[in-house]
Parts: structure tokens; C-alpha cells; sequence
């Protein structure tokens, strides 16, 4: 029969209890002394040695902990040392499930034990029966202890788990703060950067204020000389230069006089030439000889042939003024000039009995006080919109008299009226666009408009400047889109 003795406790506890990691180190072998100071502060009873470290191991000591907080880690260094706290948790939860499954055995060996101790019990008698029991009774407690290193096992682990997830956390928390203030001392950087460039801006916009500064003084400093040498050159010479002087008021006076004089006798000749040319003239062309205008023609002699039984037909000089281009359609004793006709001399030709007679205008047809400014400033936008009359449809008279929008845009015109859109045509060789060439008060303030072939509009502006607006801004879109905008004659 085997002998269980008190030993076999103390040795089955040693080795169920694993011993503290070496890593861990302790700054004494027992607990420091506390007291409670005012309210409730925890204050440490000072040592028995008094003596401190000298005043030059403080400052080495505080200077080697400012370098090294000086330091900064990087997130690779960052990450390796939570890698490594890490790596320490998970060895520590390898020692938990070790310990779990030598707990596990232990349960197993102490049932078999009990097991061989319950069935020696039965065949025992005396004093061998007493130790059975008492070999029982100790087995029973190395249960209950083991059951309690288990729970301690249990608590441990959960703390371990605890301090992995802790651990990861405050990982994934360093990186996130570590990435943040690269961030920021990104843009810190980015603005120091703005802030020396503007620094150098201002030394260079300083400098060359400076040199600027430096040559209006020598200039002035320059002027000043001059000065100087005209006071001495007086203080030599004052008779000489006083005596130029009245010469060149005299000259002047002269100048002027006969700058009057001249300007008289012009006009002079001018009316002497225009009272001649009236006489020996048939027609003559009334009105402002400017763009927004209307020209007509009247008879001025009592035998001049009645111009509604000749045939009429207008010109315009080219630029070169050795060709005359036909006005196609313009065949009226009225006519209102265009855009086109800027800087031209017009030209009629009236045929009457076989006989023909050309009237010209005195002087090129001018443009419209402000009326450049004014397109200038249509161009800018995408699009300009102008109220017309639709007053001919394919050269029938239209009856209704409502307002239609003509919206000119960049790549298209569209005449429309509210929702409903009358027609709608991008620029091509088949659009035409000009003044209308009629007779009547309107003239003017019409245009005639042939989005495509078999589609004419004649439209009505609200004043001669929309109309020759409306005209130059089209044309100027159309040239964008490489398409000469004009009448049936102006496609060159």
C-alpha cells in the first residue's frame, strides 16, 4: 500500500503555480510608506537619507530627458513597439491556454487518484483504512485549490485578452494621432513656405522701390541742374532770352491768325462749291449720312425726270474704291444704311429715258455715336435677346403685331415668342442677315433675316441702334463659327 504524505501537496502547488517572467522587474522588495495629507492627498514619508543628487546631475539628467523628448518617433518606430507589446500579449495568452491544459490533466490525475483511493478505502481496515481517508481528504482539497487556480487562471486571462485589446487600440490610436500631426506639420510647413515667399516678395517689391526711389532722386537731382544752368544762363543773358521770347509770342499770334483766316476762306469755297454743284445737279441725297439714318433721294431741279417712272439702283464703293458693289434689293429712292456700310461711300444710279444719273454721298457713312461700347459689351455674354416685330413672312405681310424674342447666341439664333419657338437655326452658307432694303419710315429698325432657304423673316427693332446691335453681333458669332453673315450680295 502506497503513503500519501503533506509533501505531495507543497510539491503538486509549486508546480501548478508558474513562476513570475523574468522580464519583470521591481524598484524594491517591499511596498513604500504612505500618509493622507489634506484633503485626502496621498503623500509619501520622506527617506531616511536627506542627501539628494547635486544641482549638475539634475541638469545632465533634465537635459538627456529633453533631448530624448526632442526626438520624435516615427510611425514605423511607433508601430514596432506596439508590435512588440503585442507579441508579449499573445505569449501571455499562450501561457494561459498552457496553464488551462495542465489544469485540465491535473482534475484528470486527481479523479483517478480519488478514484484508486476509493476502491483501496473498500478493501482497507484499521489504521490503513485512516490514511486511505486521509489521502482522500487531501485529494478533495488539491481539487478545491486547483479549482481556484483555475478561476485565478480565468481572471488572468480575461485581463490578458483585456490588455491585447488595450494594446490594439492604443495602436491603431498612436498611428492615427502620429498620422494627424503629420498632417499638421505638413500644412505648418506649407504656411511657413507662403509666409517666406511672401517675405521675399516684399523684400523684392522693397528693393525695387528702393532703386525706383534711388533714379526719381537722380532725376530730380537732374532737373535741378537744369534750373540751376537756365538761372545762370539768365543772370549772363537776359536781354537775348527775353527778346526770343517776344518773337515766339509774336509767331504764334501770327500763327493763329491766319489759322482763323484759313478755316474762313474754306468755308468760304465749300458753300461756293455746293452752290454750284446744286445748280448743275438733277437729285440730290437728303439726310444724316451716319449709320441709324435714312437716305432719300429728292429732286432739286423743276426738269429733274419723276423718280417714281425711273429705275434705281444703290451702290456701295469697295474699300479699295475701285469697284462698285450692288445693293441687291435696294431699288427705293429710301434707303437705311448698315453695319456693312460703315466707312464706304454710297452711290445711286437713276435711269430715266435712256438717260442715267449717279448721285454719291459727300462723305463716308459714318458709325453710331456709342453704339461700339454697346456691342462690345453684347459680345461678352453668351447670348443677347432683342424685342421685334415680326412684320413680313416670305414677303407677305404679317398681321399680327405681338412681341417675338430674337435671341442671337454664339452658335444659333432663335426668334421665339414665350414658349413657342418660330424658328431655331444654326449658322450656315444658307443664313442671311442684313437691313432691310425697302421703302418705308421703319427701314431704319428692320432687318431681314433667312434662317434657311424657302424661310424669310423681315423683323422690326425697337430702335435703329438694336437693329445695327443686333446685326454686328450676329455677324461677329458667325465668323467664330467660320460663316460670313450677310445679304444675298455681302456673301463674297
Amino acid at each position: 500500500m502506497t503513503k500519501i504524505s503533506p509533501e505531495i501537496e507543497e510539491s503538486m502547488l509549486k508546480e501548478s503555480i508558474l513562476a513570475v517572467s523574468a522580464d519583470v522587474s521591481f524598484a524594491s522588495d517591499h511596498f513604500p510608506k504612505y500618509k493622507l495629507g489634506p484633503e485626502n492627498q496621498i503623500l509619501e514619508e520622506p527617506k531616511g537619507d536627506n542627501n539628494g543628487p547635486s544641482l549638475k546631475e539634475v541638469v545632465e539628467r533634465e537635459t538627456t530627458q529633453l533631448s530624448e523628448q526632442h526626438k520624435r518617433l516615427s510611425v514605423r518606430d511607433l508601430a514596432s513597439k506596439f508590435d512588440k507589446n503585442l507579441a508579449a500579449a499573445a505569449k501571455l495568452a499562450d501561457e494561459a491556454k498552457l496553464r488551462e491544459v495542465a489544469s485540465l490533466e491535473g482534475h484528470v490525475l486527481l479523479k483517478k487518484l480519488r478514484d484508486a483511493l476509493e476502491s483501496l478505502r473498500g478493501r482497507m481496515a484499521g489504521r490503513n483504512k485512516e490514511d486511505v481517508e486521509k489521502a482522500i481528504s487531501m485529494v478533495e482539497a488539491l481539487a478545491v485549490k486547483l479549482t481556484q487556480k483555475e478561476g485565478e487562471l480565468i481572471q488572468e486571462k480575461f485581463e490578458v485578452k483585456k490588455l491585447a485589446n488595450f494594446l490594439k487600440q492604443a495602436s491603431e490610436d498612436a498611428k492615427k494621432l502620429v498620422n494627424q500631426e503629420k498632417s499638421f506639420a505638413c500644412a505648418e510647413i506649407e504656411s511657413a513656405r507662403a509666409v517666406v515667399q511672401r517675405f521675399g516678395e516684399a523684400l523684392e517689391e522693397q528693393e525695387k522701390n528702393s532703386e525706383i526711389s534711388q533714379k526719381t532722386q537722380e532725376v530730380e537731382e537732374l532737373i535741378e541742374e537744369v534750373q540751376v544752368a537756365r538761372r545762370i544762363k539768365l543772370m549772363h543773358q537776359p536781354s537775348k532770352v527775353m527778346g526770343m521770347e517776344h518773337e515766339l509770342r509774336a509767331l504764334r499770334t501770327q500763327i493763329r491768325e491766319k489759322s482763323i483766316f484759313s478755316v474762313k476762306l474754306q468755308k468760304e469755297l465749300a458753300l461756293n462749291k455746293k452752290a454750284e454743284e446744286n445748280k448743275s445737279r438733277v437729285y440730290i441725297l437728303h439726310g444724316s449720312e451716319t449709320l441709324g439714318s435714312c437716305l432719300r433721294l429728292q429732286p432739286c431741279s423743276d426738269n429733274a425726270p419723276v423718280l417714281s417712272k425711273s429705275s434705281i439702283q444703290w451702290y456701295r464703293m469697295s474699300s479699295d474704291g475701285n469697284q462698285q458693289e450692288i445693293i441687291s434689293g435696294a431699288n427705293k429712292i429710301m434707303y437705311a444704311p448698315e453695319p456693312l456700310d460703315v466707312g464706304r461711300i454710297l452711290l445711286v444710279d437713276i435711269l430715266s429715258n435712256g438717260q442715267k444719273v449717279t448721285v454719291t454721298t459727300s462723305i463716308p457713312i459714318g458709325s453710331a455715336a456709342g453704339l461700339g461700347g454697346y456691342v462690345e459689351t453684347l459680345l461678352r455674354k453668351s447670348s443677347s435677346e432683342f424685342n421685334v416685330v415680326i412684320s413680313q413672312i416670305n414677303g407677305q405681310d404679317h398681321p399680327s403685331h405681338s412681341t417675338h424674342a430674337f435671341n442671337v447666341g454664339k452658335m444659333r439664333i432663335k426668334l421665339c415668342r414665350g414658349w413657342i419657338t418660330k424658328s431655331r437655326e444654326i449658322y450656315s452658307t444658307s443664313m442671311l442677315l442684313c437691313g432691310v432694303r425697302g421703302d418705308g419710315n421703319a427701314a431704319a429698325k428692320s432687318l431681314f433675316w433667312q434662317p434657311r432657304k424657302g424661310l424669310s423673316y423681315v423683323l422690326t427693332c425697337e430702335s435703329e441702334r438694336e437693329r445695327n446691335a443686333a446685326i454686328m453681333v450676329a455677324r461677329k458669332h458667325a465668323l467664330d463659327c467660320s460663316v460670313m453673315l450677310g445679304g444675298a450680295d455681302d456673301q463674297m
